[in-house]
């Protein structure tokens, strides 16, 4: 009986222990995720913080977007506990301010083709059809996509204006999309979307291509006549 009793003792010494460690762990992990929640949320403050302060100054100071402008130098790479060590009252850690860093750079997106500008009045527009078509053709992608993922987009727009209740039909309609990634919906494989994430956006409206801004490969494309040898020179 004393060393059944015994032995009880111990198992019960070892779970409470087992508990007891969980529970710390549980706790190390808790506080560890908050303190790399609070390192987040200080990136994303100095960011949005850096990108205002820039554009301010760039919408005071002239009208024509160039890479000339304070904008288009990237900030490098820089330890947080370099802008925090500018605040007299700050009181944070300073060990977690030098595990922090920061970087970034402002794109202008008139420097990319406009996915939208494929669409106009609800049908396929031609210049901006062969603009992506000689965009393919310079980064050496298959050429049909194009005109999928131009049909595809006028089907959508055309969904999107029907009215269900003329229609009578129950069906999930292909909006435009959101975000480059949806692109896989219309008809543009993986690996061209890859291809061609630094050269198009998704702007809202119509968009010319702004020549001050834009790569070769964008230049090349935007003007028929132009070939990529002579694009940088533009």
């Amino acid at each position: 009986m004393a060393l059944l009793l015994a032995m009880l003792v111990v198992a019960l010494v070892a779970t409470l222990t087992s508990s007891a460690a969980w529970l710390q762990w549980r706790q190390i992990e808790v506080e560890t995720a908050e303190r790399a929640r609070v390192q987040s949320a200080w990136l994303l403050a100095g960011g949005l913080d850096w990108a205002r302060h820039i554009l301010r100054e760039d919408g005071l100071t002239g009208v024509v977007d160039h890479l000339g402008e304070p904008w288009a130098v990237p900030l490098q790479e820089s330890r947080l506990s370099t802008f925090l060590a500018l605040d007299p009252n700050n009181n944070a850690d300073p060990a977690l301010g030098a595990e922090i860093f920061l970087s970034g750079q402002i794109t202008d997106l008139q420097s990319r083709l406009n996915v939208f500008n494929l669409i106009e009045g609800g049908q396929v527009s031609l210049p901006a059809l062969r603009a992506f078509e000689k965009l393919y053709a310079l980064l050496g992608l298959p050429s049909a996509e194009v005109g999928q993922l131009a049909q595809q987009l006028r089907l959508a727009y055309e969904m999107k204006d029907v009215d269900k209740s003329d229609t009578g039909k129950h069906h999930l309609p292909l909006l435009p999309p959101q975000r480059i990634e949806q692109l896989v919906w219309y008809g543009v494989s993986a690996s061209s979307l890859q291809a061609l994430r630094p050269f198009i956006t998704l702007l809202p409206e119509r968009a010319t291509v702004n020549l001050n801004t834009a790569s070769a490969e964008v230049l090349s494309a935007s003007l028929p006549d132009l070939d990529l040898a002579g694009a940088p020179n533009a």
